[in-house]
């Protein structure tokens, strides 16, 4: 990771490497908010690097460790989505994905299962989320927009 602060009056840190979430624009909130949730649990377990270290505050409590990025959140139809996956697939980046089916199961075994049953051109995606090289993501994400 190449992390370059912009000057040492500025805390702002530049990365090499970007964090995207990409939502449908059709959720719920309450929607968003738990595919959001599930899809950066998938990345900070398997990919390492984006975890820093754990925080404690004046009093030495301790508290658990979160991403050492910020994470980018975009949003697009369900074609944007399916683009942005068979790029995100063509790139060989990590990835974590959500499908409509997870919101009618209630574990983790199921959401699996439900994963596993469908083929990959039929998955009806809800969110991804990717990590890689910042260009890379750029290109994954095309044609997404910010979430509001």
């Amino acid at each position: 990771m190449n992390e370059q602060p912009l000057s040492a009056d500025a805390p702002v840190t530049r990365f090499d490497t970007k964090i995207a979430v990409l939502l449908r624009d059709d959720l719920e909130t309450w929607q968003r908010l738990n595919v959001t949730a599930f899809l950066v649990s998938g990345l900070g377990s398997q990919v390492p690097e984006v975890v820093g270290a754990p925080y404690e505050d004046a009093d030495g409590v301790g508290y658990l460790p979160m991403f050492r990025q910020p994470v980018m959140v975009f949003e697009g139809s369900k074609e944007t989505l399916c683009a942005a996956h068979t790029r995100a697939l063509t790139r060989a980046l990590p990835r974590a994905l959500f499908t409509a089916d997870l919101f009618a199961t209630g574990n983790d075994h199921d959401n699996r299962a439900a994963v596993r049953a469908v083929p990959t051109a039929e998955l009806d995606l809800v969110g991804l989320a990717v990590y890689g090289p910042k260009n890379g993501v750029d290109k994954v994400v095309k044609g997404a927009r910010m979430h509001p």
